[in-house]
């Protein structure tokens, strides 16, 4: 995606949470970042043009997916551009001098309050306090100067509000992993085509004998690789799904464009999302 200086790209939460950090890896520190209070905030600021793009959470290693998203993917139709993943590495931070052993309490989201299980079964005499972003607890540290307070965020919190690191990776898991998208209203042109590109795409089937096993061969056939699928419950259709799916290629590699063209023809619904090159 071309790096504009006025461009703005729409994220759920406050500066420096995650999302943002993922904003920044996908269109560098010259875009403007529009922060917004919800996941459905995000994808109207794109569809009214408020944004000229879109980053959200799409799946964790530890959480699995973020389904509200992907229902938005299916009801405002934007386009996928691009995807990468993050390291969730949370730290405690305070701000002046208060010390490590006189924090008593933690604000965060509750699950960066829950992905720090351990360190809190250690550290019993400092209570958890959910609040509404990670990113918003040190923002709001910095506002109220709470007295023996911390809050748990990204590095780029701390250093976004001025905020102090007392501990580093205070996470439970340090396999916790979250994949962002990167989300446009335009089709994007496919370039270097020589890197590796990925394919989404969400579709409905029939309620019938073999009907997922013959949509799935759509792609064992023609030995293409399929790294995730999933299905969703279809709303107002009890009992009915809709599957989300991503494989290894373009649309432009006639193998890939074979497989798709010979799924929809056996589908309810079909749609791509996107194709996109994975930013590492």
């Amino acid at each position: 995606m071309t790096k504009r200086i006025n461009m703005a790209v729409a994220i759920q939460g406050e500066l420096g949470a995650f999302s943002y950090s993922a904003a920044r890896k996908f269109v560098g520190n010259s875009a403007r970042i529009l922060s917004c209070e919800t996941f459905k905030s995000v994808f109207e600021a794109l569809e009214s043009g408020d944004a000229s793009a879109a980053v959200i959470p799409i799946e964790n290693t530890l959480h699995g997916s973020v389904h509200e998203n992907y229902d938005h993917l299916i009801d405002y139709g934007p386009r996928i551009a691009g995807e990468t993943s993050l390291r969730i590495c949370h730290n405690l931070i305070i701000f002046g001098q208060t010390k490590f052993s006189e924090v008593r309490y933690a604000y965060s989201h509750p699950v960066a309050l829950n992905q720090c299980r351990e360190f809190f079964r250690k550290n019993d005499r400092i209570q958890p306090i959910s609040f509404y972003d990670t990113a918003g607890s040190v923002k709001m540290l910095r506002e109220k100067r709470l007295d023996n307070s911390a809050a748990i965020a990204s590095a780029a919190a701390a250093e976004l509000y001025g905020g102090r690191i007392l501990r580093r990776n205070i996470e439970d898991n340090r396999q916790n992993f979250t994949r962002f998208f990167l989300l446009t209203k335009q089709q994007r042109v496919l370039k270097d085509k020589r890197r590796p590109w990925k394919t989404s795409v969400a579709f409905s089937l029939a309620n019938a004998p073999g009907a997922l096993f013959k949509a799935m061969a759509c792609f064992a056939l023609r030995d293409l690789s399929l790294t995730k699928i999933e299905s969703r419950p279809l709303r107002d259709r009890p009992w009915e799904y809709l599957f989300y799916l991503d494989l290894l290629g373009s649309p432009e590699d006639p193998k890939v464009e074979s497989a798709l063209s010979n799924l929809q023809e056996m589908t309810l619904f079909f749609k791509i999302l996107g194709s996109y090159q994975p930013t590492p």
